[in-house]
């Protein structure tokens, strides 16, 4: 892990196309402006949960549960 020490209007530019401008600091927080690509998906790390993903073959699709529940409906659909 990178640590970096920034103050309040300084960026840190991540590859070519990510941009993160540290806004303002006002005791433990600190609040951050991101410029990046639609693409780029960004996500606050504390609202992510493990969630169902689907895997489309030519012939078929598979219902992978990620959160390691077994549930029959989400999880080891096999459909031809």
């Amino acid at each position: 892990m990178l640590v970096l020490s920034r103050k309040p209007g300084e960026e840190i530019i991540i590859g070519n196309n990510v941009r993160i401008t540290i806004v303002s600091v006002k005791g433990d927080r600190i609040r951050l402006g991101i410029d990046a690509p639609r693409e780029v998906s960004i996500q606050r790390a504390e609202l992510l949960t493990p969630v169902a993903s689907t895997v489309v073959g030519p012939d078929h699709e598979i219902e992978i549960d990620l959160g390691g529940n077994h549930n029959p409906s989400i999880a080891d659909t096999i459909r031809h």
